[in-house]
């Protein structure tokens, strides 16, 4: 699947924009930086499937965010989790 930060794709031409999509990691330690670049591949991969789910041959417009926080009362752990967003296209074949 290819995708892109910006609305273009290098090397190909979109023919039709199918639809916004999101997907998002698991929960993990909102305190723990090496978790936060594994649950930005986890996000993406899931995004990926959500596009292949509905024919699409790439993702344009991809960006990651934070997910807030939230915060354990039994445990006091605060967790995070990172959203993938961005626009399933077809390419022109």
């Amino acid at each position: 699947m290819r995708t892109s930060t910006t609305t273009d794709i290098e090397g190909g031409q979109i023919s039709t924009p199918i639809g916004r999509i999101e997907a998002v990691s698991t929960w993990h330690a909102a305190a723990v930086n090496e978790a936060s670049e594994t649950s930005r591949e986890h996000a993406l991969r899931n995004l990926i499937r959500r596009a292949e789910d509905v024919d699409a041959d790439a993702i344009v417009g991809l960006e990651f965010e934070i997910d807030g926080g939230v915060s354990m009362a039994e445990t006091g752990v605060a967790l995070a989790r990172v959203r993938a967003k961005g626009i399933a296209v077809r390419l022109v074949a």
